[in-house]
């Protein structure tokens, strides 16, 4: 952890060739920023943006990098630096050695479908901007997980502790054969080796990388919820769909518990008391049997405990969002490294806020501002969008600070007192009164805690300032390097990566003059 993410992104993008500067803004969590300038001369304008939430589960020891979206545009100059940068991020965080976090194993997922913009707005009314087809957006994706799977495991040559890499994709409404037919156009030929085969199917049925959501370590044969096995995640197909699964409810529609019976009163004289214990007696049974149903009926309604992992994604390949005519693919990359030194864990709160770290309130500034105060359609507005959107930004560190919500001490209610004399007590009632809800104690491990204490936040929200703004989130990059030659690179391409294709002519019959 040497690095920290905005020095590694903008080392990523000194190999690409030409001559320009390149302006990254990075946020905490996570809003990745890009603004090219030809010349020192020129403004400067905003090329690509990467949209990313981190998730960390310290009892299972994992991570999630879910990529939410990634956008250009198309006002660069070629080539584009967006696969560099989506590169440099997984494989920053996928390289234990460089990760942000305290896990031991990752996964990185995705939801791919082809739109013609996503995070700058009217960018597809820009004549320069090419967005990707559906099925070459999904070819794009899994050579951009290819080659951080290839990376990985060249990066793990040597070391100490095993490293597993795995890889799975699914194209909603396709099977594997079809799958792979259709992205083969598009994906040109890689050296195939058994760390990081792709899988066609879901990684949720899996056992060799740990899956982030904890298990039931009493009962490892009890039935798990389905949301235990796929996380959600914000504007995710899964996490809608398995919000219709859980709010389903039976024929009659949702219905509220069943109330239980109100007790007997009991009453001041024996012979009432006496028959009213009679006559409970036989109905012990009964209350049992009604007091056991209404635990059953406590259950969540839904079909979360009742649909499969497996009849979950084959139900998702005839959802709305995956058969509206374009071809959709979910992604995932599971890295897993298996150490024996437990005791070097890192005792620190995941929740304790890291350098350079930025308040979710900024964040959501930030994005607001621009998806909503600016557009790129045009040269002129992406120049006045990309001075705008940089000001906010170095304006929200340098002088706006996060106000720290006021303490309201709501008054404790009095207890009840006698008024039959001067000095009433209250010692019987304090007595029959519940103490206060305490924690139960963590677990510990020869005398340190075995998961950091979470719960709850003990920490403010991070403050920023210029030196976070300087040191951490703003930074930039000059390059000078050379232009290769197209016509070489795209014979090269073309002989790696599409087979050759043999023309066969139609003769024509000559017509007979009668």
């Amino acid at each position: 952890m040497s690095i920290n993410l905005r020095d590694a992104l903008l080392k990523s993008l000194t190999t690409l060739p030409g001559i320009r500067e390149f302006h990254l803004s990075y946020l905490q969590d996570i809003l990745i920023l890009v603004s090219e300038q030809s010349t020192p001369d020129s403004p400067r304008i905003l090329v690509t943006a990467i949209e990313a939430c981190v998730y960390n589960v310290p009892s299972t020891s994992c991570a999630i990098l879910y990529i939410s979206k990634v956008d250009s545009t198309g006002q660069c100059t070629s080539p584009s630096p967006t696969p560099t940068l989506v590169r440099a991020l997984l494989l920053n965080y996928a390289d234990r050695n460089t990760r942000p976090v305290a896990a031991d194993h990752l996964w990185i997922q995705l939801f791919a479908r082809a739109q013609s913009q996503y995070l700058f707005p009217n960018s597809a009314d820009f004549p320069g901007k090419r967005p990707l087809g559906d099925v070459q957006l999904c070819g794009w994706w899994k050579r951009v997980f290819t080659d951080v799977a290839l990376e990985l495991e060249l990066r793990s040559k040597g070391s100490v502790a095993p490293l597993a890499i795995r890889l799975f994709y699914v194209l909603p409404g396709y099977s594997d054969i079809e799958a792979e037919h259709s992205l083969k156009p598009v994906n040109p030929a890689r050296p195939v080796t058994h760390n990081y085969q792709w899988t066609y199917g879901h990684p949720y049925s899996q056992i060799e990388i740990p899956l982030p959501c904890p298990g039931n370590d009493n009962d490892a044969d009890a039935p798990r919820n389905l949301g235990q096995f796929i996380p959600s995640f914000d504007d995710d197909p899964k996490s809608r769909f398995m919000d219709e699964i859980a709010y389903t409810a039976g024929p009659v529609g949702i219905k509220s518990p069943p109330r239980k019976r109100a007790r007997a009163v009991s009453s001041t004289s024996h012979g009432e008391d006496h028959r009213a214990v009679s006559n409970d007696g036989d109905g012990d049974d009964e209350d049992d049997k009604r007091d056991t149903h209404i635990e059953k009926d406590d259950r969540p309604l839904g079909e979360l405990g009742k649909v499969s992992v497996n009849e979950f994604w084959e139900r998702m390949s005839f959802r709305q969002e995956c058969v509206a005519g374009a071809v959709t693919g979910f992604f995932a990359l599971g890295v897993a490294c298996f150490r024996n030194d437990i005791d070097e864990r890192s005792a620190i709160s995941p929740l304790a806020p890291q350098p350079g770290q930025v308040s979710s309130k900024m964040n959501k500034r930030v994005i607001t501002s621009l998806m909503t105060g600016v557009e790129f359609s045009t040269r002129e507005r992406a120049i006045r969008a990309t001075e705008l959107i940089e000001g906010t930004i170095r304006g929200l560190c340098e002088g706006i600070s996060v106000v720290p919500a006021p303490v309201i001490h709501a008054p404790r209610p009095r207890p009840p007192t006698n008024s039959s004399g001067p000095n009433p007590t209250t010692t019987e009632q304090d007595a029959s009164l519940l103490g206060p809800p305490r924690t139960p104690p963590p677990r510990m491990a020869n005398g340190k805690r075995m998961v950091p204490d979470v719960s709850p936040n003990p920490f403010p929200e991070p403050e920023t300032s210029l030196e976070t703004y300087q040191s951490f989130i703003y930074g930039s990059v000059c390059i000078s390097n050379p232009i290769p030659q197209n016509k070489d690179a795209s014979n090269e391409n073309k002989a790696t990566s599409t087979p050759p294709v043999t023309i066969l002519t139609v003769r024509r019959k000559k017509k007979r003059q009668e």
